[in-house]
């Protein structure tokens, strides 16, 4: 069975679109197309259910599908093995971060991982810690940022560092001037918050559902920038780690009562092979996040 033909089915099924699948693949939808129908020639079954408008798998597609994705998860596996025979004189690190980390916390750890590594690249995937927590399950991942809180039976983590969620309000507020706040007090002003599934919002909405707690939300987003500007604009108040407002004149950090603790981690599938690159890149965010506290 063509390896090549296999990668293309399994995109195809994963975007459900053959003109999205081939602009993803940098081929011709004819071409993307011509490979489908000689793999269902090569098998004698019938893969795809072609309509006008959408397409669907088989039950004989998705049975291939479940094994295409183990079969292209071991050659990308065996590949970073190999690799790891040259010396690390090339190679590919996809790793996951949510955006307010990435755009902190990151940019040093990554000038000095390329200066040690000129060989690999690292391409940084965003999203929240929910989303790359599945995309590591998923094999789309080498390594994630993820909460060091939560256990997963297919992830495993090693913790990076411990802080504690406060309030983000403007420096006129009423609550500026408190050394802490609770939850509830919280909850009744306007919030702007990150969307769910961001670490920040996930651990907000664990503690407010123990605490039956509803939050008053007036705006979501998943941009750190955009959501300390509507903050300053007094749109409302939200979170952060108070290191990300330390600087920031216009915005103070208050601690809640009784404190809303955050753990953050580094995830790998624990299937997978984590090759030396890796492990390197896991030593350097340890100390850069660590030493950012």
């Amino acid at each position: 069975m063509d390896l090549k033909r296999l990668h293309y089915f399994n995109q195809l099924a994963k975007t459900g679109n053959f003109t999205k699948a081939a602009d993803q693949l940098g081929i011709a939808q004819s071409a993307l197309s011509t490979s489908i129908k000689k793999l269902e020639q090569q098998l004698d079954l019938k893969l795809i259910n072609r309509t006008e408008r959408q397409m669907s798998l088989t039950a004989e597609g998705q049975v291939l599908l479940r094994h295409a994705k183990i079969i292209l998860e071991d050659v990308e596996q065996a590949e970073k093995e190999l690799q790891e025979l040259k010396g690390l004189t090339r190679g590919v690190i996809h790793f996951g971060s949510p955006a307010m980390l990435a755009s902190y916390f990151l940019p040093d750890a990554l000038e000095q991982f390329k200066k040690a590594y000129p060989g690999i690249q690292i391409k940084i995937h965003e999203a929240g810690t929910a989303t790359l927590a599945q995309m590591l399950v998923n094999g789309e991942l080498d390594l994630a940022l993820i909460r060091g809180d939560r256990d997963h039976e297919q992830i495993r983590h090693t913790l990076l560092a411990k802080d504690q969620i406060a309030a983000c309000v403007p420096a006129d507020h009423p609550f500026a001037s408190r050394a802490s706040i609770t939850l509830e007090e919280f909850c009744q002003q306007p919030l702007v918050l990150f969307k769910n599934g961001y670490f920040l919002r996930e651990t907000v909405n664990s503690y407010c559902q123990q605490s039956k707690l509803q939050p008053n939300i007036h705006f979501e987003t998943n941009l750190p920038e955009l959501l300390k500007s509507m903050v300053r604009r007094h749109v409302g108040i939200g979170t952060c780690l108070p290191v990300l407002v330390a600087d920031d004149p216009e915005l103070k950090a208050i601690p809640f009562d009784p404190p809303i603790p955050l753990q953050l981690g580094i995830g790998w599938k624990s299937s997978h092979y984590l090759s030396t690159a890796a492990k390197a890149f896991v030593r350097f965010l340890q100390g850069k996040l660590n030493d950012a506290r």
